[in-house]
């Protein structure tokens, strides 16, 4: 007992040299907690009590250190350095004091042997002095010889203490000859061991693991080192999703945390340095690379303190209800026409493509070193790229021969870029340094020079590839430096959950997909866009326009009206005569006009196809409008486009097409109508003449144009004979669409429309598309296009059981609005987006309905809420075209009222206005609840 010590040095670490969060003794008074632990431990009593009692002490000052430094990290929120070493520390303190009471109350030895000593190592992120608020504690216990009885019970009795209070706490009991081996064995084991820490104990022990660990593990191995780090990586990547991915793992993701860890173990493990900073002396990394490295860390360990803080745990991704608060807590704000978050998460991109310019750099470097000789053959007969003058091939990539020479023609800044692409070799990092360093020589009158806009262009045009080159000068700011109106949406994320990547990739991946139908790899899966192309359109015009179609983004204006703007302007700069400016600038302008009137509208409404015609007026914008179109809509995601909008576009492309060359006429009800008639007669050839008859005179005009052959058929089969008092249903798989039908047939009544889609959102239903018609004698006939849960088609399997939900519903055996609010929940992760409703009524876009058009909050339940109001006001709903935009939808209803007339009346239309707004505001109260 005498033994024990009463000086904080004996037990406690020093704080680390470098800055805390805040005072060292606000975090863990030293003085203070020696003289209570000395207190306790002095007492007479079993481990078990005395353990308990430390416990409660150590525990009441974690807490209480870990509350000032969340503190002082939320007044100084970008401090991430000082929070990551402020955690470090109190872990320290608290593990040292564990191996103080261990060693000295609880099995102390005062003679011990050779055998009996034990040095305690931090290892991992803990041995780096990197720790959030959750992190999990590594230790390494490390014995000379096979782990002896007293050495055990140490083990045992800290590692009860730190279990008590209640850190992860990850451990391994090793002799130096088994972290050799093992290291040898295991690549994470070898990492962490590269990053050991002192803690406590015997010093000369873990001074010999490290000559040991270097003169037997690492020495020679640097090679199997960086290819097994590399391969983590990409397995990382592969896991983790794209860099641009919206919702990113701050840790594991594309340019996050793990991907700087990684750079930093290499360089440790190759050039034996302790701290990054040392690098730029090695030649590895220029100074202000080293910013940039220093610069990415820091905010990102920002971002991952704040997330640990905010979620209470060990979070390591960005969800989107959390990235709200995140921004809040490092004090970004609103501006600009921009949220809070936006600003955030595109400074995070930024960051992110900042970490994976830092590893092409260091990575090449290292290959530089290491890179095996070529066998003699394959270097003697092996075709190489033969390169222009002014260039090498240094390691397989291109790069610039003499440095004087490329700056001394600024034009060469853009030509490397064409070189690239001409010998399809990758960029050297030391030329892509050359180009960063001097993007200032690219200023006006590089921008006008003719030569300039000619590489440009070819660029995009002339290598079936524009993509990687774009992406490249994006990265390296060139794009951004030729086309200045280019660089407030570089890595601008729309915080969404319809678009999957921020505006300049998602530019990038609709030019990349013209790319792949040019090169002729989509014919299968787009063939009217592939038709398109290959009969030829204006080219210069359809990249500029894809180009520039978002460039307006991000600011309180609308983006299609801004971007025009900036277009006028732009496309001239690119090398654009006033012609094909004017058509750039139209496309930009009505980008979003043929999505739409595809997605939004009933398109077998002939006034729909007319007042898009009558936009588009040519049939050569019509074709640069589709193929922008389809690629835009590509563009927003891998899983965006399917063959329910294919057929939309489709359908929308070849009406407008005859209208455009035909006239109008070739679009009227009666000719369609006419069509229709015949085309049943034909399939139904085998009823007889009195039925037949009656099937296609008991239809009005728009039930013949819209619905396709197939649904006729099945509609004049559930008519036949059809009961009063009977509800008859058909679903089939729609796999043009991509969605299952549902077609209904009853006898007509009010309010119709709402109890089947009531009935269908019960059954978890997404409907996608709905349509009704009332024929002449009293029936109503209702189409659905539904999808499940996962945006699919319903499996043929679970057909009749969906069936049966339906008919009790319609049956009345449940009570669909008390039902539905089990299931009208927005999820968590979904309550950070802000979508205003706005409700528009629309009298021109139809001959004989108003079009109600409803832009709010999607929800599972809304639809039936929606037509519920319209049913209850005696609204007749003919039809309702449903189009969704991640967590946005846009419902448009068109309607007649009871005597079937369009709602002409502002003051009709405002009280159906508040009516829905009303039923949207209790709908959401209730799915947020």
């Amino acid at each position: 007992m005498e033994a024990l010590a009463s000086n904080a040095r004996d037990i406690f670490p020093a704080p680390p040299k470098a800055g805390l969060i805040c005072d060292a003794d606000d975090i863990f008074n030293r003085a203070e907690v020696t003289e209570a632990v000395v207190d306790i431990l002095k007492q007479d009593g079993k481990e078990n009590a005395l353990r308990k009692e430390l416990v409660g002490l150590l525990m009441a000052r974690r807490k209480a250190g870990m509350t000032q430094i969340a503190s002082a990290f939320r007044a100084k929120p970008r401090a991430a350095r000082d929070m990551t070493r402020s955690y470090t520390w109190l872990t320290d303190c608290l593990v040292s004091c564990a191996f103080f009471a261990a060693t000295r109350r609880f099995h102390p030895i005062s003679t011990p042997t050779e055998a009996e000593r034990i040095a305690l190592l931090a290892v991992g992120g803990y041995g780096r002095g990197e720790m959030a608020p959750q992190s999990d504690v590594d230790l390494l216990f490390l014995t000379p010889y096979k782990i002896t009885p007293w050495a055990e019970s140490v083990i045992e009795s800290m590692l009860y203490i730190l279990w008590d209070l209640r850190l992860k706490v990850g451990h391994s009991s090793r002799t130096v000859k088994d972290c050799v081996r093992l290291g040898k064995e295991d690549f994470t084991i070898r990492t962490a061991l590269l990053e050991n820490r002192f803690l406590r104990g015997f010093h000369p022990l873990a001074d010999k693991l490290d000559t040991r660990l270097e003169a037997d593990l690492f020495k020679g191995t640097e090679r199997e080192f960086i290819e097994a780090k590399l391969e983590e990586r990409d397995a990382r990547h592969k896991k983790q999703g794209q860099r641009y991915v919206v919702e990113p793992n701050v840790k594991e993701g594309k340019g996050g945390l793990r991907d700087l860890q990684s750079l930093f173990w290499i360089a440790k493990y190759v050039y034996h340095v302790s701290d990054v900073s040392e690098l730029v002396a090695k030649g590895v990394l220029h100074q202000d690379e080293l910013q940039q490295f220093v610069a990415a860390e820091n905010f990102l360990w920002a971002v991952r303190g704040h997330l640990h803080l905010i979620a209470g745990r060990p979070m390591e991704q960005l969800t989107f209800d959390v990235q709200v608060e995140v921004a809040d807590a490092m004090g970004y704000s609103d501006k600009g026409g921009r949220r809070a978050v936006e600003h955030f998460m595109q400074d995070y991109f930024r960051e992110t493509t900042a970490v994976g310019d830092l590893t092409r750099i260091l990575l090449t470097k290292l290959e530089a070193i290491h890179a095996k000789a070529e066998p003699l053959l394959e270097r003697i007969f092996r075709r190489r790229p033969r390169v222009k003058p002014g260039y090498e091939i240094t390691h397989n990539r291109l790069n610039v021969s003499d440095k004087d020479a490329f700056l001394a023609n600024p034009l060469n800044l853009l030509r490397v870029f064409e070189e690239g692409l001409r010998t399809g070799m990758l960029i050297h990092p030391d030329a892509m340094r050359l180009v960063t360093a001097n993007l200032d020589l690219i200023n006006d009158d590089f921008r006008a020079s003719k030569e300039a806009q000619r590489i440009f262009l070819d660029l995009l045009l002339k290598h079936g590839n524009p993509e990687r080159a774009l992406r490249r000068m994006n990265e390296l700011g060139v794009l951004s430096a030729f086309i200045p109106e280019f660089e407030p949406i570089v890595a601008m994320m729309q915080f969404n959950m319809y678009h999957s990547y921020t505006v300049d990739e998602h530019t990038i991946q609709v030019i990349s997909n013209y790319a792949e139908i040019e090169r002729e790899e989509l014919q299968d899966e787009l063939p009217l866009s592939s038709d398109i192309l290959q009969k030829g359109v204006n080219r210069k015009v359809l990249m500029a326009a894809m180009l520039l179609h978002d460039i307006g983004k991000g600011r309180d204006i609308d983006h299609s009206v801004l971007g025009a703007q900036i277009s006028r302007k732009v496309a001239p700069r690119l090398g654009l005569n006033k012609a094909d400016s004017e058509t750039v600038e139209w496309l930009v302008r009505y980008h979003l006009l043929m999505s739409d009137m595809a997605q939004k509208r009933d398109i077998a409404d002939p006034r729909t196809v007319r007042d898009f015609a009558k936009a588009v007026k040519t049939v050569d914008r019509l074709n640069l409008l589709t193929i922008l179109t389809v690629c835009d809509i590509r563009g927003v995601g891998p899983n965006t486009w399917n063959n329910w909008k294919a057929v939309l576009i489709r359908a929308l492309y070849r009406q407008t097409r005859l209208v455009l060359e035909d006239g109008m006429e070739s679009m009227t009800r009666e000719n369609r109508g006419t069509k229709a008639k015949k085309l049943l007669r034909e399939e139904l050839s085998d009823w007889p003449a009195k039925d037949l008859k009656k099937e296609t005179g008991r239809h009005y005009e728009p039930y013949w144009q819209g619905l396709h052959i197939t649904a006729h058929k099945v509609f004049a089969e559930l008519l036949r004979n059809i009961p009063d008092d009977e509800v008859r249903i058909d679903l089939h798989p729609d796999v043009d669409r991509d969605a299952t039908r549902v077609c209904f047939a009853m006898a007509d009544h009010p309010g119709i429309f709402t109890r089947m889609c009531g009935a269908l959102a019960l059954v978890g239903a997404n409907i996608v598309d709905g349509r009704t018609f009332t024929t002449k004698d009293g029936y109503a006939t209702a189409a659905f296009w539904i999808q499940d849960a996962e945006d699919a088609p319903y499996e043929a399997s679970r057909l009749p059981r969906l069936r049966t939900m339906i008919e009790r519903t319609l049956a009345g055996e449940v009570v669909t609005t008390e039902a539905i609010k089990s299931r009208d929940v927005i999820k968590k992760r979904e309550r950070a987006f802000n979508v205003p409703t706005t409700i528009t009524f629309d009298n021109e876009g139809s001959e004989i309905y108003t079009l109600i058009e409803v832009d709010t909050r999607d929800r599972p339940g809304l639809l039936y809420d929606l037509t519920r109001t319209l049913a209850a006001s005696n609204v007749y709903i003919a039809s309702a075209v449903i189009a969704t935009f991640g967590e946005q939808v846009v419902d448009t209803f068109y309607v007649k009222d009871m005597f079937g007339l369009k709602f002409h009346a502002s003051g009709k239309q405002k009280t159906l206005e508040k009516r829905l707004r009303d039923a949207i505001k209790q709908g959401a109260e209730r799915a947020r609840s």
